[in-house]
């Protein structure tokens, strides 16, 4: 203030002398500096101090502009806020020198006038020629040159250079280098041009020392650790970047602790402060977060009230699955709240509005519920806009929709969409969001989509007890010309199997919602250790599945194949020596599955059921049906002890004639553990060879748990019981064994989904079994794919 006071007193000392007075200001500064030329030089038409009046502001006769190299004169004339012909003063000169500065032309700039002449003096600033980085290991050119502003034949100035060095500062902070530091270099070349390079020392990774937390009494700090995203700095992290800091990231910490405890019914619970300190040297950060967890509640009273009248509130009981005396759980809310707006959905009324009313009494510690169902305003669905996909085809978004243009809106329907499209796997980020339509009762859907990659060329390898050491080729595009068809190659040559299988399908054929495919298959098996032959397997088929529902799904297929047997040994049984030769197989089928399950990869709760039915004898030399069940159901005990029984069983009958021994079910290693591949049911005991059977049954027992190791070595345990029995070969005779008894086994399992690959170790021991059945106790199951 001192500053620009002495200015206009100078200013204004120097007008009533008669001196000519030159402004000019600096760069990034809103004070003039007054330059007083040579005294005695008079101000032409200057007769008497001025009085403030117009008329006794001089007219601009000239603009002389000096210093400029690129820019024309007339385009700097032009920024000013007084023109050639116009009266003027200092106030306006001052004007016209801020504006020029905000142009950002400019490193500095005078304005000196000379009677009714002005004199601007320019130096401007220079042009970027080429922009560089040095000293960038982890991050590539390509990425820091999307993160800044600046651009070859840009104009260089300072503060656009400093604002570009805290962008790329942000770029290493995001990716865990806080102690990264950025050096901005200028190279100056002829025309006024320069060459401007980025130089980075990338320093460290900043990893999180140490997580803390304060305030947390009912759950441990170990507990509340598996529970965010954000890690310890680990030996065993190294393909992790959980435990990098992440600002963001700590903000969905918060969020998921919060969700934590009010699923587990703490109510009142709160994070009152997470704070990352940086230690002196910059390698790491201490977080702690303090926390208020607060009482725990349970759920009182539950109740259903509906402002509308037709709807049946007993009709609506089997939706709310929380009841009286449950902890707390939020989760659970929202579930009920879901199930609620569907079932009232079915019954018609697709304009309701679902709200929980909470009460809580904090001195009895429990929480009584009212869901309200509330007619909501009629909205219909004007319009669906597809954003983001580049390569995808809008149908094939679109068809994933449960709501059309014309629908009446319905929150829980879009919801499922939005899954719906997640599920594609085609793109890393779905974002759903609604707007106000033309009129109030119309609304507008917009769908913003991110695509990822859907090729993959997958490398693997392997070693299975069953089919020994394996190497494995996948060549596979999921979204085929931005249409969502699936075409796969894939080719497996391992010790004991040779696979080469090519697939093709169309998800909506014919533009209906119905799922066709074609597939061509070769295999060959070396069954000598089993049953004294090897088999090869060439055909194909087609298949159509369709969903009749989010439950229900079938699917039919007709598949043509030719079988040999052969290479069968000089000691086999005489029962597979009737079976050498070639076979050709037309044959038919169906799949009924009905799945409720949370996952069909890692299922946690649920239940699933499925029927397949074949019939060979379409054509071809065999005639048989063959009948196959599989059911199961999952339940968590925790949210990380999972419980699950599975069963199957299957029956294959010949019409007549006898089964092929390549049709027939085996039972025995990966799918009975405790005993050898194919080393339970019919044998001939003089030779060993196992002939397998038409009728089996079979299922296990299981309990998964974790082993107390950190979540993301992703580690496990497992306890089991495996029951089973096949029967009912075609041969019988002296020496051939066929006991339709139940055998069973017990054991324990290690499960590892290592970096590169999934693998299963398991410790089995038969307790029921037969005399003539192969045991083993050891399993192992080892992939990978790179």
């Amino acid at each position: 203030m001192l500053r620009f006071l002495g200015g206009a007193l100078v200013l204004g000392l120097c007008v009533w002398l008669g001196f000519a007075v030159p402004v000019r200001a600096q760069e990034g500064t809103g004070v003039p500096i007054i330059v007083p030329t040579t005294p005695g030089s008079a101000l032409p038409g200057r007769t008497a101090p001025a009085t403030g009046s117009d008329a006794d502001k001089p007219i601009l006769a000239a603009v002389i502009v000096e210093g400029n190299q690129r820019i024309e004169p007339e385009t700097i004339e032009s920024y000013l806020t007084v023109q050639r012909g116009d009266r003027f003063d200092v106030n306006d000169i001052n004007d016209s020198l801020k504006r020029l500065f905000e142009t950002g032309l400019f490193a500095d700039v005078t304005i000196r006038r000379e009677g009714d002449v002005l004199i601007i003096r320019v130096v401007e600033n220079p042009i970027i020629n080429r922009i560089a980085f040095e000293g960038n290991l982890r991050i590539k050119d390509d990425a820091l040159l999307q993160e800044i502003r600046l651009r070859p034949r840009v104009v260089f100035t300072r503060t656009r250079v400093q604002a570009d060095v805290k962008r790329i500062l942000d770029v290493y902070r995001r990716s865990g280098r806080f102690g990264a530091t950025v050096e901005p270099k200028i190279i100056r070349l002829e025309q006024n041009r320069v060459d401007l390079v980025f130089e980075v020392d990338e320093g460290p990774v900043t990893g999180v020392d140490r997580i803390s937390f304060i305030g947390n009494k009912r759950f441990s700090d170990r507990t509340l650790k598996g529970e965010i995203f954000t890690r310890e700095s680990r030996w065993y992290r190294f393909f992790s970047a959980a435990d990098k800091y992440d600002p963001d990231q700590m903000s969905f910490d918060q969020e998921a602790l919060r969700r934590f405890y009010l699923t587990n019914g703490y109510a009142d619970f709160r994070v009152i402060s997470a704070i990352a300190e940086l230690t002196p040297d910059k390698d790491a950060f201490y977080i702690t977060i303090t926390i208020e967890e607060g009482e725990r509640y349970r759920f009182g009273k539950i109740d259903v009230t509906s402002q509308i009248e037709e709807v049946n509130i007993g009709a609506l009981s089997e939706a709310v699955t929380i009841t009286d005396g449950d902890w707390y759980d939020s989760q659970a809310v929202e579930e009920t709240v879901a199930a609620l707006n569907n079932e009232v959905g079915v019954l018609g009324y697709a304009f309701v509005d679902i709200r929980p009313q909470i009460n809580r009494n904090r001195e009895s510690r429990i929480v009584d519920i009212t869901f309200e169902i509330r007619e909501a305003p009629k909205v219909f669905v004007e319009r669906i806009d597809i954003g983001g996909n580049v390569r995808t085809l809008d149908r094939v978004i679109r068809r994933e929709f449960r709501l059309v243009e014309g629908d009446a809106f319905n929150a829980a329907k879009l919801n499922r969409s939005r899954t719906r499209i997640g599920n594609l796997g085609f793109f890393s980020r779905v974002d759903v969001k609604t707007e106000q339509g033309s009129s109030p009762d119309r609304t507008i859907i917009s769908v913003d989509v991110a695509e990822k990659s859907t090729g993959e060329l997958g490398l693997g390898a392997g070693y299975s007890t069953t089919d020994g050491a394996l190497v494995n080729v996948v060549l596979r595009e999921r979204n085929l010309l931005g249409k969502g068809q699936d075409i796969r190659a894939t080719v497996t040559a391992s010790e004991r199997r040779q696979e080469f299988d090519v697939s093709y399908t169309e998800p909506y054929f014919l533009g209906r919602n119905l799922r066709a495919g074609v597939d061509i298959f070769h295999i060959t098996q070396d069954n000598t250790i089993e049953s004294s032959f090897s088999s090869t397997r060439t055909g194909g088929g087609v298949r159509l599945g369709y969903e009749i529902n989010e439950r229900w799904s079938q699917s039919l297929r007709y598949t043509l194949r030719r079988d040999v047997v052969k290479d069968v040994e000089d000691d086999a049984s005489q029962a597979i020596k009737q079976q050498e030769g070639e076979t050709l197989t037309s044959m038919i089928g169906q799949d009924l599955l009905y799945d409720i399950r949370d996952s069909r990869i890692e299922p946690t709760k649920g239940f699933f059921w499925r029927l397949g039915l074949d019939y060979a004898g379409l054509g071809g030399d065999l005639e048989y049906v063959r009948g196959r069940v599989t059911t199961g159901v999952y339940y968590p005990f925790t949210d990380n002890v999972i419980g699950s029984i599975v069963a199957r069983g299957g029956i294959i009958e010949g019409i007549g004639q006898g089964v092929r021994i390549t049709d027939r079910f085996f039972l025995g290693g990966d799918n009975l553990r405790g005993f050898e591949t194919a080393g339970v049911g019919p044998r001939d005991t003089g030779t060993d060879d196992a002939l397998g059977g038409k009728k089996m049954y079979a299922g296990t027992v299981q309990v998964r748990f974790p082993l107390g190791l950190p979540d993301e070595l992703g580690i496990s345990g497992s306890l089991f019981s495996d029951f089973g029995s096949l029967w009912d070969a075609d041969e019988s005779g002296p020496g051939i064994e066929d006991i339709e008894s139940m055998r069973a086994s017990y054991g324990t399992g290690l499960n590892w989904k290592s970096p590169v690959g999934p693998l299963s170790l398991d410790f089995a021991w038969a307790f029921k079994k037969e005399d003539f059945d192969k045991t083993e106790v050891f399993r192992l199951r080892f992939g990978t794919r790179f």
